[in-house]
């Protein structure tokens, strides 16, 4: 069995670390086991399924990059059963592959889940930008993206990258979107005539939940009877909290914090919205595609998410044109055999990308 060892910042019930999460509860692991490098002591939201499937935790709790950098390439000498590091840590895979590269690890796999980063906006982030993707370009053997706008970000014209969009089970989410339709009126007691909007994500400025909140005061100014879900949590909570409570909203917005039945959420919903300043391939987008769950999405989120279903909606963030497009959505009904067939052909189910890593992990060994 080889070992693989993923480099991510907490395994947290996020976009990238869900993606990873379906990998590796369908890998093969008679061949194939993860373990994870986290930066926090604080316990992730997948850690305990993560230990229960046979993999590791391994903290390495240091901020400055230089010195974490040095702690890793001890730790890959100490354990050479690491043949393979998996890094997902975007500009910061740079240290950690230069570390795996000292440290003799022969199959350094960069993986790029965003399209933007918003530090790298300043001088000095521009500057570590640049050196940061010549160190990627030089120390990793091999390069993935979840989308050609992630490649296109940490790799620029490099044309061998394997694109591996970020796949779901979408048989077993078609199941959960047929099933629950009434889920969000018996779990948080909302009236059926209620209309139900749903928004997943860490609470974070990129995920511009401010705007989602001009939109719910909007609705209520009109009189629209709805209820607003933000299923996530995040360094934003208490500002959110207070925002809400501004607007007069505590009533019509439910902060779920971190749920474990998010899939049954958006089955439940009748819209979910996603205002991003900016994301990577949002593994959410398959998941409510799959449910069957249109979405009203900001148009600075790559086109690549649309996968031909008809429940995807772009829109420039101005909140009318938001009110006009959720209160007449229609409804479409759970994507029939077909479409699950096209989500597989797309590469966005899970079991097709399964066999896609099992076969790169084995052609190592």
């Amino acid at each position: 069995m080889q070992r693989v060892l993923h480099i991510i910042g907490k395994m947290d019930r996020a976009g990238a670390e869900t993606m990873l999460m379906n990998l590796y509860r369908n890998i093969d692991r008679e061949k194939f086991q993860f373990d994870f490098i986290v930066f926090t002591k604080d316990k992730g939201n997948y850690d305990d399924e993560i230990l229960e499937l046979g993999g590791k935790i391994i903290p390495l709790i240091e901020k400055n990059a230089f010195r974490r950098m040095k702690i890793l390439e001890k730790f890959l000498i100490s354990h050479p059963e690491y043949q393979i590091v998996h890094a997902h840590t975007l500009l910061s895979n740079a240290f950690h592959l230069f570390a795996a590269k000292k440290a003799k690890v022969p199959v350094r796999i960069s993986h790029s889940h965003n399209t933007l980063d918003k530090s790298s906006n300043s001088i000095k982030g521009k500057i570590y930008k640049h050196f940061s993707k010549k160190m990627i370009k030089k120390y990793s053997t091999d390069f993935i993206a979840c989308g050609q706008g992630a490649a296109e970000f940490l790799y620029d014209a490099n044309d061998n990258v394997l694109i591996l969009p970020n796949s779901v089970d979408s048989k077993y989410l078609n199941e959960v979107g047929q099933e629950n339709k009434d889920y969000i009126n018996n779990e948080f007691h909302v009236e059926e005539n209620f209309l139900k909007l749903v928004q997943v994500g860490r609470l974070q400025e990129v995920k511009n939940h401010d705007f989602s909140i001009r939109l719910a005061s909007l609705l209520k100014k009109k009189n629209i009877k709805f209820k607003m879900f933000f299923v996530g949590q995040g360094e934003l909570l208490n500002t959110l909290k207070q925002k809400i409570s501004d607007a007069d909203l505590a009533n019509d917005i439910i902060l779920t914090g971190i749920r474990a039945d998010v899939p049954k959420i958006m089955a439940g919903a009748d819209v979910l919205l996603m205002p991003s300043f900016y994301e990577g391939f949002p593994v959410t987008l398959v998941e409510t595609q799959s449910i069957g769950l249109p979405a009203v999405i900001s148009d600075k989120i790559s086109k690549e998410v649309d996968l031909d279903l008809g429940l995807i909606h772009f829109l420039a963030l101005e909140e009318k044109l938001w009110f006009e497009k959720i209160i007449n959505i229609k409804p479409i009904a759970g994507p029939t055999e077909n479409k699950l067939e096209k989500i597989y052909k797309k590469g966005f189910d899970i079991y097709s990308s399964v066999e896609i890593m099992e076969k790169m992990y084995s052609s190592f060994l």
